[in-house]
């Protein structure tokens, strides 16, 4: 990298379409720009979610947008969705398709309706030439056997929280992992040991806001601006500086994110 050029703090992963933020998104946005947050990316979970998120995206110019329809949405996925979808995913301020996968937590929708919509979005990724933002929750060896048919389309692993040896297989398929607010919390040995164990190419960071606010502000509405106790912790677990921090996970995140100007 030029000495020269310069590296910032990117949430990958932010949801401020959400109604949690109706009462002030302006100013707040507004104010995480001034804080060295110079990249958000607002992610979809379902088709009215992705269509709100390239609207911030096109009013906030450090604002860019992922379009998907998460797992618990996956009913959504239809050949009409797929076709609004494609015209979503062909927007300049759209960097990845997002959040899709599997989540084996609830017991709807079905598991195969849950499969068919992530190969469906997966299909998109390829042809769109995207990344993708997976969310996977207790469905780690399903989620896998998908991604490897879809070797080449790489992406994120969002709120990892898989075992270090789950990780490195993602890795060689050419994920990285997303790294949030959990990372801080007292419980988080699992995640810690697996922070521990990646190299400094293998992760992002992560809010999953207005969700999993790090500590101090557990159990509050989160915001880009609590990425500082994430970059904090994970800089004393790896015992390296914050800067450090910022510049690998600028550089990686910029990797993946390559329509992201």
């Amino acid at each position: 990298m030029d000495k020269k050029e310069e590296f910032y703090i990117i949430d990958t992963h932010a949801h401020y379409d959400d109604e949690a933020f109706n009462e002030d998104r302006d100013e707040l946005l507004n104010n995480v720009e001034d804080t060295g947050i110079k990249r958000v990316v607002n992610i979809g979970a379902s088709m009215e979610s992705s269509r709100v998120s390239l609207l911030l995206a096109h009013k906030y110019k450090f604002v860019y947008a992922a379009v998907g329809v998460h797992p618990s949405s996956s009913e959504e996925i239809d050949s009409e969705s797929i076709l609004k979808l494609e015209e979503m995913l062909s927007d300049e301020k759209c960097v990845a398709v997002g959040e899709i996968g599997l989540d084996y937590y609830y017991d709807e929708p079905k598991k195969e309706i849950q499969k068919k919509a992530f190969i469906a979005q997966l299909d998109l990724a390829r042809k769109y030439n995207l990344p993708v933002v997976i969310h996977s929750r207790d469905a780690a060896k399903d989620t896998f056997d998908i991604l490897k048919k879809f070797e080449g389309v790489g992406g994120i692993i969002h709120c990892y929280s898989y075992s270090k040896e789950m990780a490195r297989e993602f890795i060689r398929l050419g994920y990285l992992l997303g790294i949030g607010g959990v990372v801080t919390f007292k419980n988080a040995k699992k995640l810690e040991e697996t922070v521990k164990d990646i190299s400094f190419d293998d992760f992002v960071l992560e809010t999953d806001c207005p969700y999993l606010a790090p500590v101090p502000n557990r159990g509050k509405r989160n915001s880009s601006l609590n990425l500082t106790y994430i970059i904090d912790r994970i800089s004393e677990i790896k015992g390296v500086s914050r800067d450090f921090i910022i510049k690998k996970t600028f550089e990686n995140a910029r990797r993946l994110y390559s329509k992201m100007k």
